[in-house]
């Protein structure tokens, strides 16, 4: 998979605030349970994790990418040998 090739969670949705919403109120995550639980067993990671992006589109709206970036391993593993 490219590094620039978008990924958006399936059964989530993000949105702004209701008008007249108190300030502390940053927005609101709707999620639909069964599609939301079949994409996130699909991107977990190793360790069970799956992480998401909330962005803003050009045109304005929010949305939620999947954060696929892992640290690239370099060298030798030191506990591999052990």
């Amino acid at each position: 998979m490219a590094d620039t090739e978008k990924i958006f969670a399936d059964g989530f949705r993000f949105e702004k605030p209701r008008e007249g919403s108190p300030d502390f109120v940053k927005g609101r995550l709707s999620i639909k349970v069964p599609q939301a639980i079949a994409w996130l067993e699909k991107h977990q990671n190793n360790g069970g994790w799956c992480n998401l992006d909330l962005k803003k589109s050009k045109a304005g709206k929010l949305y939620l990418e999947w954060n696929n970036w892992q640290p690239k391993k370099e060298g030798k593993d030191p506990l591999a040998e052990l």
